[in-house]
């Protein structure tokens, strides 16, 4: 008997669940140790040149989601690659001539020019091939990939450092391009012992196409704006803190907020949306309302027990975990888990009204997000001049969003009910 939607979105997310923690553990661990030793200048300037370039990159994964709607409505996976394929390669080699001398001559940050092109590179390699393996549906490699890339990470960091005797900061890039690359390895023979490799071919752009193109744009977009959400928290606290406080922000609070975005809230993108996308394709209704009904309750539960636990021990977790120069980030941890759960929430909601194809929708959702930021930073730091204000109004853009959201959710639905309604009479 065929497995449900609601079933596949179960097994995959609790899956991806354990799948996550053990790669949070690896990744997270390994974060700790170097905070350990290394020096903090040097932690915060490898964070915030991955960070650079992942803003660029990561337009790609906007993609993905247009390809999973399309790929369910049409099946035209041969043009649907290719088409992203040529877009991908002008990404990388528009970050090739543009961010990477941004880095070097306007940042002026020292970092060598072989691990920028080598990082830029690896990551293009994989955003393609998990884009590929979303399209597809390919839940059992996506889970696997979660944890096999922070321990090729660790693995290659122990080889150059050690081995090699590669600096610190050197084998923490070499370690990023290396993981990279073999986990994008990884994924294509996965893939081809399933799905033939699309060939390389000319582009028929049919009206299906196009909207795809125009709908991976602007999901593209998105992509950016949902990343840049958290480059202009790292730009805020550049601006207005001290590199104490960056630092607090780049090695404790950051790497939080994505582990658990990793852990509760990418993988609604990546389980429950392609389900949502052949349910709505189906016009199943029931489906929508037991995934909704069960994304739901795990938000609460979960976003409560974080609120619970950062309320009642957060400076006995960042004091257990972290050495004492990073005390001061618990007060911030604890402020953001008040707003963890609008994050969940919401990235249901713009799964439901991209699966509905409404990507523009979605992307002035963000917009707002992002104006909302900006703006509730400004008037929290007349209250405050402490770092707090940046998550405070960080967390004022999810909850504009959330609130934005649920209206156009609300719309869809009502719209549905009517069209069932005429069908009836």
């Amino acid at each position: 008997m065929q497995a449900t939607s609601i079933q596949r979105v179960k097994q995959a997310f609790i899956a991806g669940i354990w799948a996550t923690l053990v790669s949070i553990t690896l990744g997270f661990g390994f974060k700790i140790w170097l905070a350990q030793w290394m020096p903090k200048d040097d932690l915060a300037l490898y964070h915030t040149v991955v960070d650079i370039i992942s803003l660029s990159l990561i337009l790609m994964t906007g993609f993905r989601s247009s390809m999973v709607v399309s790929y369910s409505q049409t099946k035209n996976d041969k043009d649907i690659t290719n088409l992203f394929r040529y877009s991908l390669i002008a990404m990388v080699l528009l970050t090739w001539g543009v961010v990477l001398p941004y880095i070097k001559h306007q940042l002026h940050i020292n970092v060598e020019y072989f691990h920028l092109v080598g990082i830029i590179l690896g990551m293009g390699f994989k955003v393609y091939f998990t884009n590929q393996i979303a399209m597809y549906r390919m839940y059992d490699i996506s889970n696997k990939v979660t944890w096999l890339e922070p321990l090729g990470q660790v693995f290659t960091f122990l080889v150059c450092f050690y081995s090699l005797k590669q600096t610190a900061i050197s084998s923490l890039f070499f370690s990023l391009m290396f993981s990279s690359t073999a986990i994008a390895a990884y994924m294509f023979f996965n893939r081809r012992k399933q799905v033939a490799t699309p060939p390389i071919a000319p582009i028929n752009m049919d009206p299906s196409l196009r909207d795809f193109m125009k709908k991976s744009f602007t999901a593209s977009l998105e992509a950016g704006a949902s990343i840049l959400m958290i480059y202009i928290t790292v730009l805020l606290t550049i601006g207005h803190f001290s590199i104490d406080e960056l630092g607090d922000f780049q090695v404790v609070v950051r790497p939080i907020i994505a582990y658990l975005t990793l852990l509760f809230v990418f993988p609604i993108y990546r389980f429950v949306l392609p389900e949502l996308a052949v349910c709505v394709r189906n016009e199943d209704a029931q489906q929508i309302k037991q995934i909704k009904h069960w994304v739901y309750k795990m938000a609460i539960i979960v976003s409560s027990s974080f609120f619970i636990l950062m309320l009642l021990f957060s400076h006995e977790i960042v004091s257990l975990i972290f050495p004492p120069q990073y005390a001061k980030s618990a007060p911030v941890l604890m402020h953001f888990s008040m707003f963890f759960i609008f994050m969940m929430l919401n990235a249901y909601q713009l799964a439901f009204i991209k699966a509905h194809g409404l990507f523009t929708q979605s992307l002035m959702i963000r917009g707002s997000g992002i104006l909302a930021l900006i703006v509730s930073y400004y008037l929290y730091s007349r209250i405050t001049d402490n770092v707090v204000a940046v998550i405070l109004a960080l967390g004022t853009g999810y909850l504009l969003m959330f609130l934005l959201s649920s209206l156009i959710e609300k719309r869809i639905i009502n719209k549905a009910k009517e069209r069932s309604h005429e069908v009836v009479v």
